[in-house]
């Protein structure tokens, strides 16, 4: 940066977001220690400091909100707290809407029947299908996590053993998607029933960026011979599918800035939009607190987001579209 660019830098932050506060001084060091925020310069450290302000101010109007009873979640100052919510839909929330016409044909009929003898309530993180919340990054990379997050569960049901599979793996393999630039569950899933495989985690780890494949069958874990989808729009389908099968892989619409900064309790918000999705994760169980109906759902944003990486969404009112584009893949005998 030169002097003068730097000055139009300051200039321009200063004028959408006015001048830093003194008195959060404290909080914002505690917070640039706790997520070990380094800047390259002054420049972006001033801009950085002024957006995690605005979101201080939209944290601290919705948490007197939720105080006063008015909702039913809290929001928190997390990893993503420096960013906008374009930035972090630009960057992270890259799934690409499924085919409807393409949807349809995988879709199963099954769920529609004896849905009213379903549990209560379903949790398959205390049956060992789910595995450890991990971090994608400043990547987006989600259609990845859900893909193995699914997939994980099936094998984990099959083998009686819970492995961590690659989402590296079908960054750098599934050639029909599009690596930190988005992707589509469907085409992951095909990519692992036409490669005969998915390596591990472990064998083949998680890097935050598109490489060369290097698939190999001496790290193989987990395969799939097919895959199928839940019954558009349709949540009793959907809660039938999880308890039946395990964990489930949706699409959600990621785009509203409580989503990014959710904290915790039931996320209920009054205009999340049912007609689209751009995120991807993972259904993990479902359950009632207070009368309230929620989703479990695993996200890949680590586990200083949310409820330890995870979030409950409301359910019974497709919200954020969560029902939208449900697919679980199937492993065989």
């Amino acid at each position: 940066y030169s002097s003068s660019m730097r000055s139009l830098a300051l200039f321009l932050t200063f004028a959408v977001f006015g001048l830093a506060s003194p008195h959060l001084n404290d909080q914002w060091e505690a917070w640039r220690a706790e997520f070990q925020k380094v800047y390259t310069n002054e420049a972006e450290a001033v801009y950085r400091r002024a957006v995690w302000e605005n979101n201080w101010r939209m944290v601290r109007r919705h948490n007197m909100e939720a105080e006063a009873g008015n909702s039913t979640f809290t929001l928190g100052l997390n990893q993503l707290a420096d960013m906008t919510t374009d930035e972090v839909n630009a960057k992270l929330n890259r799934l690409m809407e499924e085919d409807p016409a393409s949807f349809d044909s995988w879709t199963s009929t099954r769920w529609d029947k004896g849905v009213e003898k379903l549990p209560e309530s379903v949790d398959w993180r205390q049956k060992g299908l789910v595995s450890p919340v991990q971090n994608q990054g400043h990547c987006g990379s989600c259609w990845a996590f859900s893909t193995v997050g699914a997939l994980e569960g099936q094998m984990a049901m099959k083998t009686g053993f819970l492995e961590p599979l690659s989402p590296q793996n079908l960054m750098d393999c599934s050639l029909e998607n599009h690596g930190c630039k988005g992707g589509r569950v469907s085409k992951a899933f095909q990519y692992v029933i036409d490669n005969d495989g998915i390596d591990s985690g472990s064998y083949y780890p998680y890097e935050e960026k598109v490489g060369d494949c290097r698939y190999s069958s001496r790290g193989r874990a987990g395969y799939c011979v097919s895959f199928a989808a839940v019954p558009r729009g349709n949540e009793m389908a959907l809660q039938a599918a999880v308890a039946k099968v395990g964990p489930v892989s949706v699409g959600i619409n990621a785009n509203l800035a409580s989503f990014k900064s959710y904290k915790e309790g039931v996320y209920d918000p009054p205009d999340c939009s049912t007609e689209t999705t751009n995120h991807a994760v993972l259904v993990v169980g479902y359950g009632t607190d207070q009368g309230l109906d929620y989703w479990i759902v695993k996200n890949s944003w680590g586990s200083k987001w949310g409820e330890q990486g995870y979030i409950r969404m409301a359910r019974n009112k497709n919200l954020c579209a969560i029902a939208r584009r449900p697919i679980y893949p199937i492993v065989g005998n």
